[in-house]
C-alpha cells in the first residue's frame, strides 16, 4: 500500500533572476504569468522566452474558456517546457498545457481523451496559498455545468517547484489572508482525511503551527509583521500542499465549489466561510478519530479547551478578516437545496475524502445554518 509520495523537484531562490540563470530560461520555453508581475520580476531581465500573460485572457478565477484561449495561443509556439509564474490560476491552467493533443480542457475534466503528458511544468507559486506547484490536481469552472471541476491525474505533477518569498511583497493583506486560510484548511483537511498517514500528518501539523504562529502574531503586532514571515508562510503553503497532495480534501471544499462557481468568489475566501461549520458537523458525529488529534493540536496552540476548539479558531481568523454569510454574496435561499444536490451529483470526488460521511441533511443543514 503506497503511503506518501512527492514527484515534485523543490528549489528555493531568493530572486527571480536567480532561478532564470539556474535553470537556463530560453525560446524553448513559455512562461505563463500576469503582467503585474511580469512587469517588476522579468521584464528588466530580456529574456528569451515566450511571455503569455494570462489576464489577457480573462479575468478571475479559471474557466474552461479561459483554458481553452490560453490554450490555442500557446500552441503557436514551439516549446518544451512551461514554467508558471502567479497563483492558483496560473498554475491550474498551466497543467493543462503540458497535455498532449488538448483542444478543449472539458475534455480533460471529464476524461473522455487519453490523458498523455509531452512537456515539462515548472510551477512558481506567488500566493501562500494554493500548494499547487505540489500537487496533480487542477480546479476550474466549467462554466457549462454551473459548477467548479477538478481534475487529479498523475500527468499533471509539476516536475519542479520553486519558492521564491519576494512573491508575497505585493500580495495585498486581504488575498495574503484568503490564500494562507486556504493553506490552512488544505493541512487540516488533509490531516483528518481517510487516506492521511504518519508522513502526510507531518507536513499538516507543521503547516498548521506555522500558519496559526503567523496569525496570532498579526495579531498583537498588526498586518505589517507578515513581510518579517513570508518564507515561513510560503513553507507552510508548501508543506500543506504536499499533505493534501497525498490525501486530497474534503467536505470544506465541495460545499465552497457551487458558491464560488454561481458566484465567482475566490477560492480561498469560499473555502473561509465553509471550514468551522463543516468541522463543528464532523465533531458531532465522531469526536474520537483523528479529529480529536488535530482538536488536541489546536487547543494546545491556542490555549483553549478542546470543546470550544472551533469557536476559538473563528475569532482568531475573524480578527484578520471577518467571515460573511452567504446571502451577501448574492446567494438564494432557494440555491440551499440547489448547492446541496450540486455536491451531491459533482463533488464526489472530494466528499470521499470527508472524515466522516455526510449525509445530504447534514450538508443542507450546513449550508442553511451559514446562509
Amino acid at each position: 500500500m503506497e503511503l506518501f509520495k512527492l514527484k515534485t523537484n523543490i528549489h528555493s531562490f531568493d530572486s527571480f533572476r536567480e532561478f532564470a540563470e539556474e535553470f537556463n530560461i530560453s525560446s524553448e520555453d513559455v512562461v505563463l504569468t500576469n503582467r503585474f508581475l511580469y512587469e517588476p520580476f522579468m521584464k528588466e531581465l530580456n529574456l528569451d522566452a515566450n511571455f503569455i500573460m494570462q489576464e489577457d485572457f480573462g479575468q478571475g478565477e479559471p474557466s474552461d474558456e479561459m483554458m481553452n484561449a490560453i490554450l490555442k495561443e500557446a500552441k503557436k509556439r514551439e516549446f518544451n517546457r512551461i514554467i508558471a509564474v502567479g497563483g492558483g490560476t496560473v498554475l491550474d491552467i498551466a497543467k493543462l498545457l503540458v497535455l498532449k493533443d488538448l483542444d478543449n480542457v472539458v475534455d480533460a475534466f471529464e476524461k473522455k481523451i487519453d490523458l498523455i503528458k509531452d512537456k515539462d511544468l515548472i510551477a512558481i507559486p506567488t500566493t501562500c496559498g494554493t500548494g499547487s506547484e505540489v500537487t496533480n490536481i487542477s480546479i476550474a469552472e466549467l462554466k457549462s455545468k454551473g459548477t467548479k471541476m477538478g481534475l487529479a491525474v498523475e500527468q499533471l505533477f509539476p516536475d519542479d517547484a520553486i519558492l521564491i518569498p519576494e512573491f508575497l511583497k505585493g500580495l495585498p493583506y486581504k488575498f495574503y489572508v484568503y490564500s494562507s486560510i486556504d493553506a490552512l484548511i488544505h493541512a487540516i483537511e488533509s490531516y483528518v482525511s481517510p487516506k492521511s498517514n504518519p508522513y502526510s500528518k507531518l507536513y499538516s501539523k507543521k503547516a498548521i503551527e506555522t500558519i496559526f504562529d503567523v496569525y496570532l502574531n498579526i495579531i498583537e503586532k498588526g498586518e505589517d509583521y507578515r513581510f518579517e514571515r513570508l518564507e515561513d508562510i510560503l513553507i507552510a503553503s508548501n508543506y500543506a500542499g504536499i499533505a493534501f497532495g497525498n490525501t486530497g480534501v474534503g467536505a470544506v471544499h465541495a460545499l465552497s465549489y457551487p458558491l464560488g462557481g454561481k458566484y465567482h468568489v475566490p477560492h480561498g475566501e469560499a473555502n473561509y466561510q465553509f471550514f468551522t461549520e463543516v468541522f463543528k458537523e464532523y465533531n458531532r458525529k465522531n469526536p474520537n478519530g483523528s479529529i480529536k488529534e488535530i482538536n488536541e493540536l489546536l487547543s494546545n496552540i491556542l490555549n483553549v479547551d478542546e470543546e470550544k476548539v472551533y469557536d476559538r479558531v473563528e475569532e482568531v481568523l475573524g480578527k484578520l478578516l471577518s467571515k460573511n454569510e452567504l446571502r451577501t454574496y448574492g446567494m438564494a435561499e432557494e440555491e440551499i437545496e440547489l448547492f446541496t444536490d450540486s455536491v451531491l451529483e459533482s463533488q464526489q470526488r472530494l466528499l470521499a475524502n470527508n472524515y466522516v460521511e455526510l449525509s445530504r441533511e447534514e450538508i443542507k443543514g450546513i449550508y442553511g445554518r451559514l446562509y
